[in-house]
């Protein structure tokens, strides 16, 4: 039998607000609020979430919240050690959904209460912004680092400058140095309105700004199966979340919120580190890296998901090669942790239940070659003196699949000016002075590609070889031509 979801079917213990949370989207909920429900039943923390709803309208969600007395379910399926795994939470650490846009009196409650000590957030990669002339005295301003400053200096004047009344700020948004960020958007604020060096001073020194890195997938409602679900579990939840049960919180800055935020002592993947930098760029290499590498070449296999590029033969080998020969040794690290690291990584690409769509991660794909594959062709050249021929060959695919000439029908989602002049230029009788007018083109690049003296050449040779023999044949003669050097 399903029961309706509420605090009279379901427990639901009242928790002390020490979180303000501005997010109350699919991963924040199957992310950070599962992972402090965790460590609530855990006995580690007693940790009481009050959500704000980042912008305006959206009051749906909100109702749905209020339905369900703020209780919901993460619905987790994955692979762990090569075995499918699977695991559903009920997430009873939520206090209150607040719209600060028609109840601006309890938002403002929330935020000068003596209790609070965090604020987490995820407002988007479009959410840290600066917006010139942002009205400070809005209830409440437009966007996010102006809220920030407002709330922030309403404490200061409420405390009187009480370095004890600080906040810890927790960036979730995918930029990198979030924190970091959004600290000086809030100090560039509260310059331009005057609001003085005392206040300056206190968010400064009182208050501390994390950068973090996260990860886990999270496809949110599980729309085409929610009435299995619903059964399964035995509650009319409209709030499901579903995600893989990977995992990854790295959090850098210094040492108090682990303290404050003692999640690993729960058994959870959380990682306190002074500078998150080296393993975000890590982390880049090895998943971001390893997708974008994936997406162009699978994509001309007739692959549609990355559990279908996986269950081909011959796109497994050459992601696991390219990870394994050309990503992991110019990475400065232990080669045994970083070896695990990597199979960690590289097993959620096996995870059957998450339909991963190569056409979704093919979205801006010219930018995200560079920023996460690129690195590792140059130091594979300034470190080894070698060319990764493997990531090579990723880009080789890519512009074969922009130029249009692919066996596939593909219309990229890019920047079209850069689209346009990949294809205008697409000359089948020089194929390497095509690839070399593009690599040189520093409107699309902010890397000089061409520095390593064997790319062009390389790049120039997989596109021949894709446009002449197809893809399956012209990956099957790359894989042995490696295997045998």
């Amino acid at each position: 039998m399903i029961k309706a979801l509420n605090a009279t079917t379901a427990e639901k213990p009242e928790w002390p607000v020490k979180i303000l949370q501005f997010g109350e989207g699919n991963f924040l909920r199957a992310f950070v609020d599962w992972m402090i429900h965790k460590a609530n039943e855990a006995g580690i923390m007693k940790h009481g979430v009050a959500i704000v709803q980042p912008i305006a309208g959206g009051d749906y969600v909100r109702g749905l919240f209020q339905k369900q007395d703020n209780l919901y379910h993460v619905y987790l399926e994955g692979i762990k050690d090569k075995q499918p795994v699977k695991e559903v939470t009920l997430v009873n650490c939520i206090t209150t959904v607040n719209n600060p846009y028609s109840d601006y009196s309890s938002y403002a409650s929330l935020f000068l209460s003596e209790s609070l000590e965090m604020i987490i957030s995820n407002t988007t990669e479009a959410g840290i912004r600066y917006e010139e002339g942002d009205d400070l005295h809005a209830e409440p301003p437009a966007s996010f680092p102006a809220k920030m400053t407002a709330l922030l200096y309403k404490r200061f004047q409420k405390f009187n400058g009480d370095p004890a009344r600080g906040l810890s700020v927790i960036c979730c948004e995918l930029i990198e140095d979030n924190g970091s960020t959004l600290r000086q958007y809030v100090l560039q604020h509260a310059a331009a309105n005057k609001l003085g060096a005392d206040f300056e001073n206190w968010v400064q020194t009182s208050c501390h700004f994390y950068d973090t890195l996260v990860d886990r997938i999270v496809p949110g409602f599980p729309k085409e199966t929610i009435d299995e679900i619903k059964t399964e579990i035995g509650f009319d939840d409209n709030l499901v979340v579903k995600g893989e049960y990977f995992h990854v919180w790295a959090i850098g800055g210094d040492s108090s919120i682990k303290e404050l935020l003692p999640l690993d002592k729960a058994g959870l993947n959380v990682l306190f580190m002074d500078d998150i930098r080296e393993f975000r760029a890590k982390k880049v290499r090895i998943l971001n890296g390893s997708h974008t590498g994936m997406v162009p070449v699978a994509l001309q296999l007739g692959c549609e998901t990355v559990m279908d590029a996986f269950n081909t033969p011959e796109v497994e080998q050459f992601i696991n090669r390219m990870v394994a020969e050309e990503t992991l040794p110019v990475i400065k690290e232990e080669p045994e942790e970083l070896k695990k690291f990597a199979g960690k990584i590289l097993e959620r690409f096996y995870n059957p239940f998450l339909k991963h769509y190569l056409k979704d991660i093919s979205l801006n794909s010219l930018s995200k070659w560079e920023t996460r594959n690129f690195p590792t062709v140059k130091d594979n050249f300034t470190q080894l003196n070698k060319n990764a021929r493997l990531n090579s060959f990723s880009f080789a695919a890519l512009l074969v699949l922009y130029s249009g000439k692919s066996a596939v029908n593909f219309t990229p989602n890019d920047t079209p000016e850069f689209v346009e002049f990949i294809r205008s230029g697409f000359d089948a009788g020089n194929i390497k002075g095509w690839v070399e007018s593009i690599v040189k083109n520093r409107k699309i690049w902010k890397e000089d590609f061409s520095l390593s003296p064997y790319f062009i050449d390389e790049v120039a040779a997989g596109a021949t070889a894709i446009l002449q023999k197809g893809m399956k044949n012209a990956l099957s003669e790359l894989l042995i031509s490696e295997k045998q050097q």
